[in-house]
């Protein structure tokens, strides 16, 4: 059963951790970490390198998520689960809870891959977009919640770092409330919406100064 955990953790980690932003700019001879905000994100890869560029990044991180909770857990509950009938009862799991404890380590390591990858010295992204992904897969419902309080956040404000940060206030309040309630994801939502507004704390930083880069506006992102 820990193999199970091992296993599902690690592909997911490996599948996040990698950098689309940083490779989109690294193939238009662009170190995306030394310019902009300096992160590797879709939001800076859209400033930095323009929008089909960044639309790129932002649908490769989504995907990402998605794909690790889609995908990963299921093959590898397929491929150990005649061995878990020889766990003593006490031990085991139904088949459905441990498949939905493997679909929520996926997501928890999909996002640690992003914003903490492996290949940049374990510097990397916010989430957002890879969270996004992961609940795409887990929890849709509450993810079009989430949406739609981000694009009414950016288009009140005109500042994609506080659409972001009410996404990541209204996506585990979202699933806390909307049937059905499954405490382990809701308290792995409300710690990865903690990562995600722990991330920002730079754009919190510059929101506070009043030198944040509003959407739309020509202005050099703040490093």
């Amino acid at each position: 059963m820990i193999l199970s955990y091992l296993l599902t953790a690690l592909s997911a980690y490996l599948l996040g951790s990698i950098p689309f932003g940083y490779l989109a700019a690294k193939a238009k001879g662009i170190d995306i970490r030394s310019v902009g905000s300096g992160n590797i994100g879709a939001t800076n890869a859209m400033r930095v390198l323009g929008k089909p560029a960044g639309i790129f990044v932002l649908v490769m991180d989504a995907l990402k998520g998605y794909v690790a909770c889609a995908a990963f857990p299921s093959k590898v509950f397929n491929f150990l689960a005649p061995h878990f009938s020889g766990l003593p009862t006490d031990f085991q799991l139904s088949p459905a809870e441990m498949q939905t404890h493997l679909f929520v380590v996926a997501g928890i390591f999909a996002v640690l891959g992003h914003n903490y990858t492996c290949w940049l010295k374990f510097k990397g992204g916010k989430g957002i977009a890879t969270t996004g992904g992961v609940y795409l897969a887990l929890a849709p419902w509450a993810l079009l919640v989430a949406l739609a309080v981000f694009i009414l956040a950016i288009w009140l404000t005109k500042y994609v770092s506080i659409g972001s940060i009410s996404a990541a206030v209204a996506l585990p309040v979202t699933v806390w409330v909307l049937p059905p309630h499954n405490f382990l994801l809701s308290i792995v939502t409300t710690a990865l919406g903690a990562l995600a507004i722990y991330k920002h704390k730079s754009n919190l930083q510059r929101l506070m100064a009043g030198t944040e880069n509003r959407l739309g506006k020509k202005k050099e992102v703040a490093k």
